[in-house]
Protein backbone atom coordinates (compact mmCIF):
# COMPACT_ATOMS: atom_id res chain seq x y z
CA UNK A 1 0.00 0.00 0.00
CA UNK A 2 1.40 3.38 -0.99
CA UNK A 3 1.94 6.21 1.49
CA UNK A 4 -0.90 8.16 -0.10
CA UNK A 5 -3.36 5.29 0.37
CA UNK A 6 -2.20 4.76 3.95
CA UNK A 7 -2.61 8.47 4.68
CA UNK A 8 -6.10 8.54 3.14
CA UNK A 9 -7.14 5.50 5.18
CA UNK A 10 -5.78 7.04 8.39
CA UNK A 11 -7.51 10.35 7.67
CA UNK A 12 -10.88 8.65 6.97
CA UNK A 13 -10.66 6.69 10.22
CA UNK A 14 -9.55 9.78 12.15
CA UNK A 15 -12.43 11.89 10.82
CA UNK A 16 -14.86 9.13 11.75
CA UNK A 17 -14.08 9.44 15.47
CA UNK A 18 -16.85 11.03 17.52
CA UNK A 19 -14.35 13.02 19.57
CA UNK A 20 -13.16 14.63 16.33
CA UNK A 21 -16.57 15.08 14.71
CA UNK A 22 -18.33 16.83 17.62
CA UNK A 23 -16.10 19.97 17.72
CA UNK A 24 -16.43 20.25 13.94
CA UNK A 25 -20.23 20.05 13.93
CA UNK A 26 -20.45 22.57 16.78
CA UNK A 27 -18.49 25.05 14.66
CA UNK A 28 -20.71 24.27 11.65
CA UNK A 29 -23.85 24.81 13.74
CA UNK A 30 -22.59 28.19 14.96
CA UNK A 31 -21.81 29.27 11.39
CA UNK A 32 -25.23 28.15 10.12
CA UNK A 33 -27.02 30.03 12.89
CA UNK A 34 -24.87 33.10 12.11
CA UNK A 35 -25.96 32.92 8.45
CA UNK A 36 -29.60 32.40 9.45
CA UNK A 37 -29.74 35.41 11.77
CA UNK A 38 -27.93 37.72 9.34
CA UNK A 39 -30.26 36.82 6.47
CA UNK A 40 -33.81 37.85 5.70
CA UNK A 41 -35.74 34.57 5.59
CA UNK A 42 -39.22 34.13 4.13
CA UNK A 43 -41.04 30.81 4.58
CA UNK A 44 -43.81 30.07 2.11
CA UNK A 45 -46.71 27.96 3.45
CA UNK A 46 -45.34 28.04 7.00
CA UNK A 47 -48.76 26.95 8.27
CA UNK A 48 -47.96 23.44 7.03
CA UNK A 49 -44.96 23.24 9.35
CA UNK A 50 -47.10 24.52 12.19
CA UNK A 51 -49.76 21.90 11.45
CA UNK A 52 -47.26 19.03 11.45
CA UNK A 53 -45.18 20.28 14.37
CA UNK A 54 -46.34 17.36 16.54
CA UNK A 55 -47.63 15.03 13.84
CA UNK A 56 -45.84 12.43 11.77
CA UNK A 57 -44.71 13.31 8.25
CA UNK A 58 -41.86 12.49 5.89
CA UNK A 59 -40.10 15.80 5.20
CA UNK A 60 -38.04 15.52 2.01
CA UNK A 61 -35.42 17.78 0.49
CA UNK A 62 -32.77 17.41 -2.18
CA UNK A 63 -29.33 16.53 -0.85
CA UNK A 64 -27.87 19.81 -2.09
CA UNK A 65 -30.45 21.95 -0.29
CA UNK A 66 -30.12 20.90 3.32
CA UNK A 67 -28.09 23.72 4.90
CA UNK A 68 -30.72 26.33 5.79
CA UNK A 69 -33.59 23.93 6.38
CA UNK A 70 -32.06 22.75 9.68
CA UNK A 71 -32.52 26.11 11.47
CA UNK A 72 -35.97 26.55 9.92
CA UNK A 73 -37.10 23.19 11.34
CA UNK A 74 -35.62 24.19 14.70
CA UNK A 75 -37.36 27.58 14.72
CA UNK A 76 -40.72 25.93 14.02
CA UNK A 77 -40.00 23.35 16.74
CA UNK A 78 -40.59 20.38 14.49
CA UNK A 79 -40.26 17.03 16.29
CA UNK A 80 -37.90 15.34 13.88
CA UNK A 81 -35.51 12.46 13.53
CA UNK A 82 -32.95 12.22 10.76
CA UNK A 83 -32.22 9.46 8.27
CA UNK A 84 -28.51 9.28 7.51
CA UNK A 85 -26.00 6.94 5.90
CA UNK A 86 -23.68 4.84 8.07
CA UNK A 87 -20.47 6.34 6.71
CA UNK A 88 -18.51 9.08 8.49
CA UNK A 89 -20.18 11.87 6.51
CA UNK A 90 -23.64 10.55 7.36
CA UNK A 91 -22.78 10.25 11.05
CA UNK A 92 -21.36 13.76 11.09
CA UNK A 93 -24.53 15.09 9.46
CA UNK A 94 -26.65 13.25 12.05
CA UNK A 95 -24.65 14.90 14.84
CA UNK A 96 -25.16 18.30 13.23
CA UNK A 97 -28.92 17.78 12.92
CA UNK A 98 -29.03 16.72 16.57
CA UNK A 99 -27.77 20.19 17.48
CA UNK A 100 -30.75 21.58 15.55
CA UNK A 101 -33.29 19.52 17.48
CA UNK A 102 -33.40 16.14 15.73
CA UNK A 103 -34.23 13.84 18.63
CA UNK A 104 -33.06 10.60 17.04
CA UNK A 105 -30.94 9.41 14.12
CA UNK A 106 -31.70 6.39 11.95
CA UNK A 107 -28.77 4.96 10.02
CA UNK A 108 -29.24 3.15 6.74
CA UNK A 109 -29.31 3.60 2.98
CA UNK A 110 -30.75 1.80 0.00
CA UNK A 111 -27.56 -0.30 -0.14
CA UNK A 112 -26.68 -0.71 3.55
CA UNK A 113 -29.11 -1.29 6.40
CA UNK A 114 -32.12 -0.02 4.49
CA UNK A 115 -34.60 -2.60 5.83
CA UNK A 116 -33.66 -1.97 9.45
CA UNK A 117 -33.86 1.79 8.95
CA UNK A 118 -37.27 1.43 7.31
CA UNK A 119 -38.63 -0.55 10.27
CA UNK A 120 -37.32 1.98 12.78
CA UNK A 121 -38.64 4.90 10.76
CA UNK A 122 -42.13 3.47 10.29
CA UNK A 123 -42.35 2.70 14.01
CA UNK A 124 -41.40 6.28 14.92
CA UNK A 125 -43.85 7.74 12.41
CA UNK A 126 -46.70 5.59 13.68
CA UNK A 127 -46.11 5.67 17.42
CA UNK A 128 -44.14 8.79 18.32
CA UNK A 129 -45.71 11.32 15.94
CA UNK A 130 -42.28 12.50 14.83
CA UNK A 131 -41.33 13.60 11.35
CA UNK A 132 -38.48 11.97 9.48
CA UNK A 133 -36.22 14.28 7.50
CA UNK A 134 -34.57 12.61 4.53
CA UNK A 135 -32.86 13.33 1.21
CA UNK A 136 -34.35 10.97 -1.40
CA UNK A 137 -31.39 11.43 -3.78
CA UNK A 138 -28.67 10.83 -1.16
CA UNK A 139 -26.05 9.93 -0.23
CA UNK A 140 -24.43 9.66 -3.68
CA UNK A 141 -27.11 10.38 -6.25
CA UNK A 142 -28.28 10.42 -8.91
CA UNK A 143 -29.06 14.01 -8.03
CA UNK A 144 -32.68 15.12 -7.96
CA UNK A 145 -33.96 11.59 -8.46
CA UNK A 146 -36.29 10.07 -5.86
CA UNK A 147 -35.41 6.57 -4.66
CA UNK A 148 -38.05 3.94 -3.86
CA UNK A 149 -37.37 4.04 -0.12
CA UNK A 150 -39.09 7.40 0.30
CA UNK A 151 -42.42 6.02 -0.82
CA UNK A 152 -42.15 2.97 1.44
CA UNK A 153 -41.85 5.18 4.55
CA UNK A 154 -45.06 7.03 3.67
CA UNK A 155 -46.87 3.98 2.27
CA UNK A 156 -46.25 1.79 5.35
CA UNK A 157 -46.81 4.47 7.99
CA UNK A 158 -49.78 6.31 6.48
CA UNK A 159 -48.21 9.76 6.90
CA UNK A 160 -47.86 12.32 4.08
CA UNK A 161 -44.71 13.40 2.25
CA UNK A 162 -43.88 17.11 2.58
CA UNK A 163 -41.36 18.47 0.02
CA UNK A 164 -39.26 21.37 1.30
CA UNK A 165 -36.64 23.43 -0.53
CA UNK A 166 -34.70 26.66 -0.08
CA UNK A 167 -32.82 29.10 -2.26
CA UNK A 168 -30.99 32.36 -1.61
CA UNK A 169 -29.86 35.54 -3.32
CA UNK A 170 -26.14 35.09 -2.50
CA UNK A 171 -25.24 31.40 -2.81
CA UNK A 172 -21.99 29.52 -3.06
CA UNK A 173 -22.85 26.49 -5.18
CA UNK A 174 -20.19 23.87 -4.61
CA UNK A 175 -18.61 21.92 -7.43
CA UNK A 176 -19.84 18.45 -6.47
CA UNK A 177 -22.46 15.97 -7.64
CA UNK A 178 -25.34 17.47 -5.61
CA UNK A 179 -24.36 21.11 -6.32
CA UNK A 180 -24.60 21.81 -2.60
CA UNK A 181 -25.86 25.32 -1.93
CA UNK A 182 -24.20 27.31 0.84
CA UNK A 183 -26.10 30.46 1.73
CA UNK A 184 -23.79 33.40 2.41
CA UNK A 185 -24.44 35.92 5.22
CA UNK A 186 -26.74 38.86 4.52
CA UNK A 187 -28.65 37.01 1.79
CA UNK A 188 -32.33 36.85 1.14
CA UNK A 189 -33.48 33.29 1.78
CA UNK A 190 -36.74 31.83 0.51
CA UNK A 191 -38.02 28.52 1.86
CA UNK A 192 -40.94 26.75 0.22
CA UNK A 193 -42.96 24.13 2.07
CA UNK A 194 -44.89 22.08 -0.47
CA UNK A 195 -48.37 20.68 -0.04
CA UNK A 196 -48.50 17.33 1.76
CA UNK A 197 -48.59 14.37 -0.63
CA UNK A 198 -50.58 11.32 0.45
CA UNK A 199 -49.32 7.91 -0.64
CA UNK A 200 -51.90 5.07 -0.81
CA UNK A 201 -51.12 1.97 1.25
CA UNK A 202 -51.97 -0.26 -1.70
CA UNK A 203 -50.60 0.43 -5.16
CA UNK A 204 -49.79 -1.53 -8.27
CA UNK A 205 -46.22 -1.41 -9.60
CA UNK A 206 -47.38 1.03 -12.27
CA UNK A 207 -49.05 3.31 -9.72
CA UNK A 208 -45.94 3.15 -7.51
CA UNK A 209 -43.70 4.23 -10.39
CA UNK A 210 -46.12 6.98 -11.39
CA UNK A 211 -46.29 8.32 -7.83
CA UNK A 212 -42.49 8.38 -7.62
CA UNK A 213 -42.28 10.27 -10.93
CA UNK A 214 -44.91 12.76 -9.71
CA UNK A 215 -42.90 13.48 -6.55
CA UNK A 216 -39.78 13.89 -8.70
CA UNK A 217 -41.59 16.46 -10.86
CA UNK A 218 -43.02 18.34 -7.87
CA UNK A 219 -39.65 18.66 -6.14
CA UNK A 220 -37.76 19.63 -9.30
CA UNK A 221 -40.35 22.28 -10.19
CA UNK A 222 -40.17 23.53 -6.61
CA UNK A 223 -36.39 24.01 -6.87
CA UNK A 224 -36.53 25.53 -10.36
CA UNK A 225 -39.17 28.08 -9.31
CA UNK A 226 -37.20 29.16 -6.26
CA UNK A 227 -33.89 29.45 -8.12
CA UNK A 228 -35.67 31.38 -10.86
CA UNK A 229 -36.41 34.14 -8.36
CA UNK A 230 -32.70 35.02 -8.34
CA UNK A 231 -31.74 33.83 -11.85
CA UNK A 232 -29.36 31.23 -10.41
CA UNK A 233 -27.23 28.59 -12.10
CA UNK A 234 -29.47 25.76 -13.36
CA UNK A 235 -28.59 22.71 -11.30
CA UNK A 236 -28.18 19.57 -13.41
CA UNK A 237 -30.32 16.51 -12.82
CA UNK A 238 -29.11 12.93 -12.63
CA UNK A 239 -25.51 13.55 -11.51
CA UNK A 240 -23.91 10.56 -9.78
CA UNK A 241 -21.14 10.97 -7.20
CA UNK A 242 -18.66 8.50 -8.72
CA UNK A 243 -19.34 9.59 -12.30
CA UNK A 244 -19.00 13.26 -11.34
CA UNK A 245 -15.63 12.65 -9.62
CA UNK A 246 -14.41 10.72 -12.67
CA UNK A 247 -15.48 13.56 -14.95
CA UNK A 248 -13.66 16.12 -12.78
CA UNK A 249 -10.46 14.02 -12.83
CA UNK A 250 -10.61 13.74 -16.61
CA UNK A 251 -11.09 17.48 -16.99
CA UNK A 252 -8.20 18.14 -14.61
CA UNK A 253 -5.90 15.82 -16.58
CA UNK A 254 -6.70 17.65 -19.83
CA UNK A 255 -5.51 20.97 -18.40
Amino acid sequence: MSFKNKWNKFWRNFMGLGIVQWPIVVVFAILIWFVYFTCCTHVENKQILQKYRKRGAVVVLWHGRSMMLAPVMAMYRMRTCSLASKNKDGRMMAKLLKLFGATKSIYGTHFDGGVSALRQGVRLLRQDNRSIVMCPDGPSGPSMRVKDGLLYYAKMSGVPIIPVCFTCSRPWIQKRWDRYMVALPFSKIVVNVGKPIDVPSKMTDKEFAQTKNNIDDIMIKQLRRLDGMFNLFKVEEGLNSDEFKKKMREEHQKK
